[in-house]
């Protein structure tokens, strides 16, 4: 009883920590969306050190999720498909999956 007590217990948190880490994840996403608007538009100058080292550090931190789905999607030319099928993925991991297994423990 108490051991499943305990098991529960660790099972949620681990769940909270996945949960946690995908909230992490969009809220990264949605920064480089938002600065690739801003660098297209002109409003972020990439000759700025500060902007050119955090839109370096976002691409170089996101390239490893987005180089998988952009090899599964069509070619579309400029338009990049990549991160609304992460902010997907995420969303139905975060919203869908993780709540609906967390459940299934209690």
């Amino acid at each position: 009883m108490i051991s499943d007590i305990k098991t529960g217990q660790v099972m949620y948190s681990i769940f909270a920590i996945i949960e946690l880490l995908l909230h992490v994840a969009f809220m990264i996403l949605l920064v480089h969306v938002i600065m690739s608007w801003l660098i297209n538009f002109n409003v972020l100058n990439l000759g700025q050190p500060i902007v050119a080292s955090v839109w370096d550090g976002l691409n170089r931190l996101l390239q490893p999720i987005y180089d998988p789905i952009r090899r599964m999607l069509p070619n579309t030319g400029a338009l990049d498909l990549a991160p609304l099928v992460a902010f997907l993925i995420i969303i139905i991991l975060r919203d869908i999956v993780v709540p609906n297994m967390a459940a299934s423990l209690l």
